[in-house]
């Protein structure tokens, strides 16, 4: 188990490594000048050749790129993503502004979808070709189909505008939020409509995965077993045959999951809050250079990180994967 964990942190280090090199190419050593997209066209050759002196664009490019590797290592003091174009903020205080919001976006919406769509899969597979099954497909069809942004404006529509104009201020305006450690009620409140949204939408992928995979280990000769011995059919399905179904659905929480972190920018954008896809959106706009290599990489770091979990959670949940 230790040997497997080393291995899949050295190739999450290499793959972390690639995506910064390609990071770097992208914007430093593309066919653009980067200290003109930093300045505007109208800017003069004294404003152009100060960026390159205090961006370093005027050094060899693998000096660059070596500061660049520099400035990413981990370490407190040291670790530095640059500063922004706009507010002179460093690129570091923006994100760590950003990204509690993300945080409490993906746990509250993981939560959800989780519950929701292994209920639902499980219902379905339980019960193959009933009409639980055929409201699960229902379901699954309907929330692969639902864009986001319609989702989230009708929740929007109905439980904010249409409760607020009659007189029932239930659910906040959009761009609301409060810190978990300030108030945890007016957190959850703050959340629930964006909660719901993403949730929704994601979790009729994990109804669909649940449902095949759980149907798949049914027909296992162990589960055949395991009813020959009298064991009741709730033992069978949650104490054996789910604990092995699952391993498709950790793989995808772990991608869904470290995306939300990385910022859902569409659910971010319909309620107003300042995320991380919210914040790159801006910063992509106003071509703020500094904050969009930011996020990418902080996006790339939770993928690869997610990955690596995932891989040494298939041991846990299913002993018939071998670890070699």
């Amino acid at each position: 188990m230790t040997r497997f964990l080393i291995r899949r942190i050295l190739l999450g280090l290499i793959t972390l490594w690639v995506i910064v090199t390609l990071v770097f190419v992208l914007y430093y050593v593309g066919p653009h000048d980067p200290a003109r997209e930093l300045a505007g066209r109208a800017a003069t050759p004294a404003v152009l050749a100060q960026i390159n002196r205090e961006y370093g664009f005027n050094l060899p490019v693998i000096v660059q790129y070596w500061d660049f590797l520099k400035r990413l290592v981990p370490i407190p003091g040291h670790f530095n993503l640059g500063t922004s174009n706009n507010n002179r903020l460093p690129v570091t205080t923006i994100i760590g502004q950003a990204l509690p919001i993300d945080v409490s976006l993906a746990v509250g919406a993981a939560v959800l979808w989780m519950i929701i769509g292994v209920s639902v899969g499980v219902l379905a597979a339980r019960r193959p070709r009933s009409l639980w099954d055929r409201g699960a497909t229902a379901f699954v069809l309907t929330g692969i189909s639902m864009p986001t942004f319609i989702l989230g404006l009708l929740l929007l529509y109905v439980f904010y505008y249409l409760l607020t104009i009659h007189g029932i201020a239930i659910f906040p305006k959009p761009g609301s939020w409060t810190p978990f450690t300030q108030n945890p009620l007016e957190w959850a409140h703050d959340l629930i409509l964006p909660w719901i949204t993403l949730a929704l939408i994601t979790a009729a992928t994990y109804s669909r995965l649940t449902r095949s995979s759980l149907l798949e280990i049914l027909g296992e000769d162990y589960i055949r077993t395991a009813r020959a011995k009298g064991l009741s059919e709730r033992r069978v399905v949650y104490r054996h045959a789910l604990r092995s179904s699952l391993t498709p659905i950790v793989t995808q929480f772990g991608i869904d999951f470290a995306t939300a972190l990385g910022g859902v920018i569409i659910t971010e954008s319909i309620f107003g809050l300042p995320g991380l896809g919210l914040t790159v959106v801006q910063a992509i706009q106003v071509q703020n250079l500094p904050v969009v290599i930011g996020i990418v990489l902080v996006a790339s770091f939770f993928v690869v990180a997610a990955n690596i979990v995932v891989d040494a959670l298939y041991a846990v949940l299913d002993p018939r994967v071998r670890i070699s």
